[in-house]
């Protein structure tokens, strides 16, 4: 049995501007950097052998902070990385909701029919996704795995794992650093743990 512990990456200041990340390559602020440290101390006792991050910045770094408590090292994996959001990268909610008004209903009512201009599906996102998750579960056979990655990769995976398809999107909640754990034996899979942010609790906002 491999045990997969899956975390959202800590707070950026475009999180808190509300725009579109997507491959954008921005860092944690002071309190994404908290978060992880918390995170870090939740997981510190749990047995990892080994970390893995997408490769952008602001989940290396949310993975490097738990690898220094864990005295581990990160590998990248780009099969995790977040979902390209094409056109609308780097833009704010309120102009991809002026510019792309049609595009931006589904976004919001259908996600699993967008497609964003130069840009991914969900589908195409949960397709590579669960790629890489089976193929990180056949090399870490009875071990259990640090996954540090983004909202959107959380998301579908999840729903995959719960045998939803990609509609019931936005029914499942990712806070940042939210810790998720879910097991996989003879390619079946178990969640045990879903959107726990209790190690956030002491911290200030």
């Amino acid at each position: 049995m491999t045990r997969f512990i899956l975390i959202r990456h800590g707070q950026t200041r475009w999180n808190r501007l509300e725009r579109f990340r997507g491959r954008v390559d921005i860092d944690l602020d002071r309190t994404g950097l908290r978060q992880a440290e918390a995170a870090a101390e939740k997981v510190a006792s749990w047995g990892v052998k080994a970390i893995y991050s997408s490769p952008l910045k602001r989940a290396m770094r949310t993975a490097e902070i738990i690898s220094q408590r864990l005295q581990l090292a990160v590998e990248p994996l780009e099969g995790i990385i977040d979902m390209h959001f094409g056109e609308w990268q780097g833009l704010p909610i309120g102009e991809v909701r002026q510019r792309y008004p049609e595009l931006f209903d589904l976004w919001r009512f259908s996600p699993h029919r967008l497609k964003v201009p130069q840009g991914e599906t969900l589908e195409e996102v949960r397709s590579r996704v669960v790629a890489c998750i089976d193929e990180v579960a056949a090399k870490h056979d009875q071990e259990t795995v640090v996954l540090v990655t983004h909202r959107v990769v959380c998301k579908v995976l999840i729903c995959h794992l719960l045998g939803l398809d990609n509609s019931h999107f936005w029914q499942i909640a990712q806070d940042a650093t939210a810790i998720n754990l879910f097991e996989v034996w003879q390619g079946r899979f178990t969640v045990r743990l879903l959107n726990d942010t209790c190690h956030l609790r002491n911290l200030k906002s």
